[in-house]
């Protein structure tokens, strides 16, 4: 084994960017410090920082920047790591230690701070304004909504939690099972905020996220998180994005109701929702090909959902609860957009 040498770590780095390295991309185009302050604001409000003026003397371990401890948190989106692999992962891999920041010779992000830092999001709602910030960013950069708006919710797995009827039917009662009572270790480790739901005739337990995406550029505008049972078509007004200069909005026949469309026409909405059939009455040939047509369109919704199911490993949160649910789904939601940013701003540098 030869002796290091001076430019051997800028020669790693340099054959990370010939292989297109994704985080050497985001380093570059997200505006990292723009987080800084709601960052620093929710960590602060829970307790993990403490203010200059209030420290008793400058020695002792400085607390984590807040840009890294972020940095780290995208990472761990982007990869479906758990707070451990994401505390192991920037020793043994360059690329993470580059994009994080520290050399060799400094400390990573430990799991037990990720995980502090992480309910501090949750329970300060930091993450849906970092979102809106991140939105804030696409559209500084000329990225507008202009196509039209297309929603649709796409299911996040749990792990399953094995309870009888009897408990399901406590559990959506509001009451706890004398099981989970008579066990604390066991009461902790469940989650009594997922819920079943069956889609295209299969049986899934967890979540849903709920999206709105630009059908020009595809990038997530509005997002929310349910449980799975939560019925697709409750909530759409609250995903319409009012920046959104075009007035189509699409969505599966699930979305569609008398309600919905009083409420789509009275704020000046075109409604490219699909037509279901009623009873006695099945769709017409005409119908038929028009939910055809918006088909076409509205698939590029599943892009979102494809994307983070297999580039990002999305398929399954092993959070408990809804609050936690929420930041995982709402961290998915703001990183797929950044990789977006990347991916339009090299079809912008294309030659036309």
């Amino acid at each position: 084994m030869g002796q290091m040498g001076c430019f051997d770590l800028s020669q790693r780095h340099e054959g990370l960017d010939r292989k297109n390295d994704p985080l050497a991309t985001l380093a570059v185009l997200v505006p990292w410090e723009t987080f800084r302050p709601l960052l620093h604001a929710a960590l602060s409000a829970h307790g993990l920082r403490t203010p200059a003026a209030r420290r008793k003397s400058a020695a002792g371990r400085k607390p984590w920047d807040e840009v890294v401890i972020f940095k780290a948190l995208v990472v761990q989106a982007l990869y479906d790591l758990p707070d451990e692999q994401m505390e192991f992962q920037p020793r043994d891999r360059p690329s993470f230690m580059r994009f994080l920041g520290p050399g060799i010779e400094d400390r990573v992000p430990d799991a037990t701070t990720l995980w502090l830092c992480r309910e501090a999001l949750a329970k300060a709602g930091m993450v849906e304004r970092l979102f809106d910030a991140s939105d804030a960013h696409l559209r500084a950069q000329g990225y507008l909504a202009m196509g039209g708006r297309i929603i649709d919710a796409g299911v996040v797995a749990v792990p399953k939690q094995r309870n009888s009827r009897e408990e399901n039917a406590q559990v959506k009662a509001g009451e706890t099972p004398p099981s989970f009572a008579a066990d604390p270790a066991m009461d902790r480790q469940k989650d009594r905020d997922a819920r079943w739901t069956k889609k295209h005739g299969r049986s899934h337990y967890g979540y849903k996220n709920h999206v709105s995406i630009d059908r020009r550029r595809e990038p997530v505008r509005r997002h929310t998180a349910t449980d799975a049972a939560r019925h697709d078509g409750q909530g759409l007004e609250a995903l319409l994005d009012p920046d959104n200069t075009a007035p189509g909005v699409r969505a599966d026949s699930a979305c569609r109701s008398a309600a919905i469309e009083k409420s789509l026409a009275e704020r000046g909405c075109t409604s490219r929702i699909h037509r279901r059939p009623a009873r006695n009455r099945p769709l017409t040939a005409r119908e038929q090909r028009g939910n055809t047509t918006r088909s076409r369109v509205r698939a590029r919704v599943e892009h979102v959902f494809g994307d983070q199911a297999h580039a990002m490993g999305g398929k399954l949160v092993r959070t408990i609860g809804l609050v936690r649910a929420k930041v995982k789904i709402g961290m998915q939601n703001l990183v797929y957009d950044m990789r977006r940013l990347g991916v339009l701003e090299r079809m912008a540098a294309q030659p036309a």
